[in-house]
């Protein structure tokens, strides 16, 4: 295949999914890493689509676009582990956590395994699989209803009623994008709603975002920046943007840099 079918191969697959890995392009197209990650750098030079950690999304900041569960969680993938260490040691023992859907959600439940007697209540179907374990009575892992999304979320009616009638102590909340006037958003509406109810149902909200989600804005707006109580980012966000965080959220905690990252 030329470089002008893989590139044009890409492409559709970009604007289908709203992003591709560099490892399922590899085994699609039958070439190696290097010749998928040269194609996307051609692309991305020609600002066709945006080159991301592990693969590429859509060019354009349309507030529409999502992509999938299996292309975000391809992306920052170290920042994201580090964002959910320091997010998961603000959990005490004996506390009740919701967690939304999403990869750095998914990333804080990992580190949340430890943790003794948490109740945990969750849309997300692959937090509450990861979390639910027969052999232990000391936790409880609550699934909302809904219909599913783009990013795995458990959303919409189903998932509001049960969220109206659910007080926890922490929302350990992910989002699509956070803006310094648009605040935190989604491009999923429905999802958008189920959050707030979980915002509703939390005394303290947490909020887990890379500094790739800085200045993204989606469709609907889920909460303002005055709203949060603690925002968990990494490293690589800028100084202008944390000075301006800072002015607006409760508090703004950096976490830092794993050895992975440093190597």
């Amino acid at each position: 295949m030329l470089a002008r079918q893989r590139q044009e191969t890409i492409l559709r697959a970009v604007e289908s999914d709203g992003g591709v890995r560099v490892s399922d392009l590899v085994h699609h197209l039958g070439v190696s890493d290097m010749t998928v990650r040269r194609d996307i750098e051609t692309l991305a030079h020609k600002g066709l689509v945006r080159k991301v950690h592990g693969g590429a999304t859509r060019a354009g900041d349309r507030s529409v676009d999502e992509p999938g569960f299996s292309v975000k969680s391809e992306m920052n993938p170290v920042q994201k582990s580090e964002i959910a260490r320091t997010a998961a040691s603000l959990i005490a023992p004996g506390s009740s956590v919701a967690l939304s859907a999403g990869t750095t959600a998914y990333a804080v439940a990992i580190e949340l395994r430890p943790v003794k007697r948490l109740t945990v209540v969750t849309n997300s179907p692959r937090v509450a699989d990861l979390l639910d374990d027969p052999s232990r009575d000391d936790q409880v892992v609550v699934l909302t209803g809904g219909v599913r999304t783009p990013s795995d979320a458990l959303a919409g009616p189903v998932a509001n009623r049960m969220l109206a009638e659910t007080h926890v102590d922490t929302l350990i909340l992910g989002v699509h994008g956070i803006d310094l006037d648009s605040g935190l958003t989604t491009p999923n509406l429905q999802e958008a709603q189920t959050n707030r109810a979980l915002i509703k149902a939390a005394r303290r909200l947490v909020v887990v975002a890379d500094h790739s989600k800085w200045g993204v804005v989606g469709l609907s707006t889920i909460a303002t920046l005055s709203q949060i109580d603690i925002l968990v980012t990494d490293a690589e966000l800028d100084h202008d943007a944390r000075r301006a965080i800072i002015e607006q959220v409760g508090n703004l905690i950096v976490a830092p840099r794993s050895a992975e990252a440093t190597s």
